[in-house]
């Protein structure tokens, strides 16, 4: 199997597949856009989501993709705003984030129903790092009825270095109230320094690991985390939590956080044999 994803992988990036690109008007004067991959008739869709302030053009996404579709999926791969009019580039930590979680889950729900609207009517989301949280929140809420399964790749909680987390939630939920619209500059995932509006950060920030585990256990669909053994970017304690939950879960061996090298091959081995297992499970 490892034979065949590489010679795979190494046929598809000489020659890769042109995407149709889609846009959409996310809010007034936000545009987003996203790579649309044509696959096979009858098999599931796949919306996949890059991670934290990253494009789908970052390799573990992009690399995943083409090996998707190769494999006869299709892909819709949207790149978030971050309430930037058609993001091109990954955000650096010290703009100024002017975007929310609610806004990016706003924007699956719209990539969802344009995949509807293209005829898919069954849809598989698949995220890497903070796209993973950031689908999990999606599917939190009122998921669409097409969306089938999730499977989430190096998923990570909202990280906020050594602050305190419920003393910071308690400012935000304080400067929201009193209408105190200066930007707050706090540790977030890698980002050192993030300013953000309270309003921005507190939606983030309100994802940690008992609300990860929390949404994981009350999803309404399927659920499948892939992630690496030497990902150093998880929190203490993360894999004994989802072996207490049961949750289905593959551990690659020396894999880091970004599944590079040769990991890339086993990411998508792995997510195809999890898109294998939701085409042979029978319909709910």
């Amino acid at each position: 199997m490892r034979l065949y994803l590489f010679c795979l992988l190494i046929s598809v990036f000489p020659a890769a597949a042109h995407a149709v690109v889609a846009q959409q008007e996310m809010r007034p004067g936000i545009s987003a856009s996203a790579d649309y991959l044509i696959g096979e008739p009858g098999k599931p869709a796949v919306l996949l989501l890059h991670g934290f302030l990253q494009t789908r053009d970052f390799r573990t996404v992009a690399t995943l993709a083409r090996g998707l579709q190769d494999a006869g999926y299709t892909v819709l791969a949207p790149t978030l705003s971050l309430n930037i009019p058609n993001r091109a580039q990954s955000l650096a930590c010290e703009a100024v984030h002017r975007h929310s979680l609610d806004d990016d889950v706003a924007e699956i729900g719209r990539w969802v129903s344009w995949l509807k609207s293209h005829g898919h009517r069954s849809i598989v989301l698949i995220g890497h790092s903070f796209g993973s949280l950031q689908l999990l929140a999606y599917l939190s809420l009122m998921p669409d009825a097409a969306v089938k399964a999730y499977v989430g790749a190096s998923l990570i909680e909202a990280q906020i270095g050594t602050t305190a987390r419920a003393a910071l939630i308690a400012q935000l939920e304080d400067r929201v109230i009193r209408k105190q619209r200066a930007l707050v500059n706090q540790t977030l995932s890698f980002c050192k320094k993030y300013p953000s509006t309270p309003e921005g950060l507190l939606s983030y920030v309100r994802w940690d690991q008992p609300r990860l585990l929390a949404a994981l256990k009350q999803s309404p669909v399927s659920v499948k985390l892939i992630t690496g053994d030497r990902d150093d970017m998880m929190e203490r304690g993360w894999f004994k939590a989802l072996a207490l939950m049961e949750v289905p879960l593959v551990i690659v061996k020396g894999a880091n956080h970004f599944m590079d090298g040769a990991h890339e091959f086993d990411l998508l081995e792995h997510t195809l044999q999890s898109l294998h297992a939701i085409q042979q499970a029978p319909s709910q």
